[in-house]
């Protein structure tokens, strides 16, 4: 099968191609934007299934349908309400609001498969008219503020711009402030990747997500890889992973 994503949140693109992984789907062609999608379509061979975010950071998906003739199948990832989404159920295979469930994404992709073995036809007919009227005021993506952590009988409420990294240590995922403060969370670092604003953090390794703001430096490290260090942070070593540091310098630009 082959299985293309387009999702312009870059760790919103990866998580999902994790957990396709899981499912042995191999997704390994990931577009941002709707001129990125547009110029690949016209120069590649259509793929079966289509991940398909609907606002893009350059405009709504569908403007690459309208622009190329696409027969893939759609399974619609979104952050929109469900009401805004009954029409894509007669027109595509699925819908998965993030954060994308591991089970609602092994039902879609055994929906595809299904609909494949039975020799339905996977051509798109989208009433992007009709949609798009759903659509007249869209639902902005509302990125984690604050985070509420329980210490002691008491709850504390956490900027999000107070934290310098999160990580996970122990099956427990921590928040480090720059007061030098861990704070245990309720989340894994998969989920915190769909809550958190990716133009700040970014997930340099299984372990890390760092924020931007809070980087002092970046030095060189064995095997092509990068050592960050934070202003306070000095309970481990932050290691940009190999296969991530050509996005992270990409994510700096």
């Amino acid at each position: 099968m082959n299985v293309i994503i387009i999702e312009d949140e870059k760790p919103s693109a990866r998580r999902l191609q994790r957990m396709l992984k899981e499912l042995n789907v191999d997704a390994e062609t990931m577009l941002h934007s709707v001129e990125e999608a547009i110029d690949w379509f016209q120069k590649n061979a259509h793929p079966d299934l289509i991940f398909l975010d609907i606002q893009l950071s350059d405009g709504l998906s569908f403007e690459i349908f309208e622009a190329v003739d696409i027969k893939s199948a759609v399974i619609f990832t979104t952050a929109y309400d469900e009401y805004a989404l009954q029409a894509f159920k007669l027109n595509s295979i699925d819908y998965l609001l993030k954060p994308i469930d591991e089970e609602d994404l092994a039902t879609a992709v055994e929906k595809y498969n299904s609909r494949t073995a039975n020799r339905e036809t996977q051509a798109v007919k989208l009433d992007f008219d009709d949609i798009k009227k759903l659509l007249v005021n869209p639902i902005e993506r509302e990125y984690k503020k604050r985070f509420s952590v329980k210490v002691g009988q008491h709850l504390k409420l956490i900027n999000i711009d107070d934290i310098e990294c999160f990580y996970s240590e122990n099956k427990g995922t921590y928040a480090y402030t720059n007061e030098g403060r861990n704070y245990l969370l309720d989340l894994t670092l998969e989920q915190l990747e769909e809550e958190l604003e990716p133009h700040k953090f970014f997930r340099v390794s299984r372990k890390f997500i760092v924020n931007v703001n809070a980087i002092d430096d970046m030095i060189s490290y064995t095997n092509s890889r990068l050592k960050i260090k934070l202003k306070t942070f000095k309970d481990g070593e932050i290691i940009v992973a190999r296969e991530r540091v050509k996005e992270f310098k990409d994510w700096l630009a």
